[in-house]
């Protein structure tokens, strides 16, 4: 609810007025001005709903608005514009069943860095499967990669930031917990063959061939999957690949083995094409985690930071951030979640929701700095 009252109400018709506040349900940078006596224009980021009331004579109706806009009310300050932006990948940047991003998606990440906010790519994929997709848009060198779930932090350019790994001798006990059920894979912190590891490349071909073809001069074949976890020779993370149904039923028996303390899991699911992935890693790493830390290294406040995502692997950074962005596309549940989390939604991958939010920051970042 805005107050305006005496002569302070007078003093500002016919001015332009910031007023950054927060809904119950998510966060909209508001503007409005105050035209005549019955009558205020209203501006927001075109993906949120808002509503002004409780103005005594200068209450605002839809009526009053210069097009019909959905109601959601407002009641808190708004945070600041964000000065970094985790966005992830698959479902989120690249539309669906696609390796490439689009025009106005690749348009908008790189206004974005050129307003001085940081963006940041948070994925699932290793560097070297996250970085070709990327070289082309014209973004700096220097931009971060969040990759395998937080694992490793590293630059477009190739360096290296952060890493941690999982002890070889844990991943040795999670295959043979995860075995019955799907494919498992081994990501390794070395170039070439062998920075991907598991026993059956047919039975993963079957689950997961675009992956497979896309890393075919990575992956080193090893059966029993165990040989290639020698003590000293920790991988990055590990993965479980299967159906909806395989990777739940892996999932709680992981959790009801003895390695449930030292390992981290955390699962996406695709039901269109019954696919999901099961994410291994040590424990406490994830997206928001990594998140964090480049926030912290950044100077960036958490109120700063926004994060976009659309599936499981994305909520500890959507938790994280400040302001959090569910893609249209999202699991039912996850945009169920979202609802009591105060995440806003943007429109799906395939309409360039990301474009859509990273447009609406700029104009709130010009907005700040009228």
């Amino acid at each position: 609810m805005i107050h305006l009252g005496g002569r302070d109400r007078l003093s500002r018709i016919g001015q332009t007025l910031p007023l950054y506040q927060r809904a119950a349900a998510g966060r909209a940078p508001v503007r409005f001005r105050l035209l005549r006596e019955h009558c205020v224009a209203l501006a927001a980021d075109t993906f949120h709903d808002y509503e002004i009331t409780g103005l005594g004579p200068f209450s605002i109706s839809a009526t009053s608005l210069p097009a019909p806009v959905p109601m959601a009310r407002y009641t808190q300050f708004m945070h600041p514009p964000p000065r970094l932006i985790a966005i992830d990948m698959d479902g989120t940047l690249l539309p669906t069943n696609s390796q490439t991003i689009s025009g106005r998606n690749a348009r908008a990440l790189k206004a974005a860095q050129e307003a001085g906010i940081t963006v940041a790519i948070a994925t699932g994929r290793r560097p070297a499967y996250t970085a070709p997709l990327l070289m082309n848009l014209g973004l700096r060198a220097d931009t971060p990669l969040i990759a395998s779930n937080g694992a490793v932090l590293s630059t477009l350019g190739g360096d290296v930031i952060d890493r941690c790994h999982m002890p070889a001798r844990v991943a040795r006990g999670l295959c043979g917990v995860l075995r019955p059920f799907g494919t498992v894979v081994f990501t390794f912190d070395r170039p070439g063959r062998g920075e991907l590891v598991l026993e059956d490349l047919e039975a993963a071909h079957v689950r997961i061939a675009i992956w497979v073809e896309s890393n075919r001069n990575a992956i080193e074949v090893v059966k029993p999957l165990e040989l290639a976890l020698v003590d000293g020779e920790d991988p990055i993370q590990g993965m479980g690949a299967g159906s909806i149904t395989q990777m739940r039923d892996a999932e709680r028996a992981l959790k009801a083995s003895e390695w449930a303390a030292e390992c981290e899991s955390v699962r996406t699911e695709y039901p269109a094409r019954d696919l999901s992935i099961l994410d291994l890693l040590p424990p406490g790493v994830s997206k928001g985690w990594a998140l964090e830390r480049l926030a912290a290294r950044l100077g960036v406040d958490r109120n700063e930071t926004m994060a976009i995502g659309d599936n499981w692997n994305d909520a500890t950074m959507l938790e994280w951030a400040g302001q959090g962005i569910v893609m249209a596309n999202a699991a039912v549940e996850l945009q169920t979640l979202a609802k009591t989390r105060g995440w806003k939604q943007a429109p799906s991958n395939d309409e360039d929701g990301v474009a859509v939010v990273l447009e609406a920051a700029l104009d709130k970042l010009a907005l700040a700095k009228a």
